[in-house]
C-alpha cells in the first residue's frame, strides 16, 4: 500500500508533537510505503517577522517577493524540512529531505504576477520518490517547486497542492491530510464523517468552508479526480492518529468519489 501523509506546519512547530508524529510515521513505514509532504506557513511568518518583513496575503496566498523566495528556501526546504528529517531519523526511519525542485519532482508556473513567485504545479514526476524508497529511504518533501527545464525559477507552492501532485504522480492508494482541526465541519459545527466532491462544493458555495479548509477540500477533490483511492482530513494531534487511520478507524472526514458514496 502506498500512503502519502501531508503534515501541516502547525503540527511541526512544537518539538514534542513533531517527535510523536515521527514515531507514528516510522511505525507506518513498517506496514506501507510512505511519502511525507509538509508545510510550514507559521514558521515562515515568524521567520519573516523576526527580520522585519511583514507577510502579505492575497486570497489566502502569501505574496512571494524575491526576499520571500529566499526565506521559502531557508524555512520550508531548510529548517522545517531538516528538523522533521532529524526527528524521523531519531524515531528509526532513515529519511531524505527534498523539495519539488529535486529530480523535477514538481514543475510549476507562475500563478499570478501580483503574487510574485507563487506557483501552480503543472507537472509532477515521482521517479525520485521511487528511487529513494527502493533505496530504503523515506522521502520528506518541502512545498517548493521548480520551473520548466532550463529555468532557474523557484516557486512557493501550496503544501496541500504539493501533496496532491505527489500522490497522483506516485500512484498513492491513500492521501492523509493531518491537520490542526478535527475534520471538516458542517453548518451545525459538527464533524462530517463522509463527504463527496458534490458535498464539498456545497460547503464552499454556502460559505461554511472558507480559507484554509476551502483550499484543503479543493485539493482533496482534485486528488480523487486524479485517481488517488482515498483521501482523509484528520486531526494530527490526536494520540496514535496515523496508526488508527491505517487500521481502518475513521477519525476526521473521509472524502470519497461520488460512485463510492453509499
Amino acid at each position: 500500500m502506498r500512503v502519502l501523509v501531508k503534515l501541516g506546519g502547525t503540527l511541526l512547530d512544537d518539538p514534542a508533537a513533531r517527535a510523536s508524529l515521527a514515531l507514528q510515521i516510522a511505525a507506518a513505514c513498517r506496514e506501507a510505503s510512505v511519502v511525507v509532504v509538509h508545510g510550514g506557513g507559521k514558521q515562515m511568518t515568524r521567520f519573516l517577522a523576526e527580520r522585519g518583513v511583514q507577510s502579505r496575503f492575497v486570497g489566502g496566498l502569501r505574496v512571494t517577493t524575491p526576499e520571500v523566495v529566499d526565506a521559502v528556501l531557508k524555512v520550508f526546504a531548510g529548517s522545517v524540512n531538516k528538523q522533521l528529517v532529524g526527528a524521523l531519523r531519531a524515531a528509526g526511519a532513515p529519511s531524505a529531505g527534498l523539495s519539488g525542485i529535486d529530480g523535477g519532482l514538481a514543475v510549476a508556473e507562475q500563478m499570478n504576477p501580483d503574487l510574485g513567485a507563487v506557483g501552480r504545479i503543472v507537472r509532477a514526476d515521482a521517479r525520485i520518490l521511487d528511487t529513494l524508497l527502493d533505496g530504503g529511504f523515506l522521502p520528506v518533501v518541502a512545498c517548493v517547486a521548480g520551473g520548466e527545464p532550463g529555468s532557474e525559477a523557484v516557486y512557493n507552492v501550496n503544501a496541500d497542492q504539493m501533496a496532491v501532485a505527489c500522490a497522483a504522480a506516485w500512484g498513492a492508494d491513500r492521501l492523509l491530510f493531518l491537520t490542526d482541526v478535527p475534520g471538516v465541519k458542517g453548518a451545525n459545527d459538527s464533524v462530517i464523517a463522509r463527504l463527496t466532491p458534490a458535498g464539498a462544493r456545497e460547503l464552499i458555495q454556502s460559505g461554511v468552508a472558507t480559507g484554509g479548509m476551502q483550499a484543503k477540500l479543493e485539493s482533496a477533490c482534485a486528488a480523487l479526480e486524479q485517481g488517488v483511492g482515498e483521501v482523509r482530513i484528520a486531526p494530527g494531534a490526536e494520540p496514535g492518529i496515523l496508526g488508527r487511520l491505517l487500521r481502518g478507524e475513521a477519525p476526521g472526514t473521509a472524502l470519497v468519489a461520488e460512485a463510492a458514496a453509499p
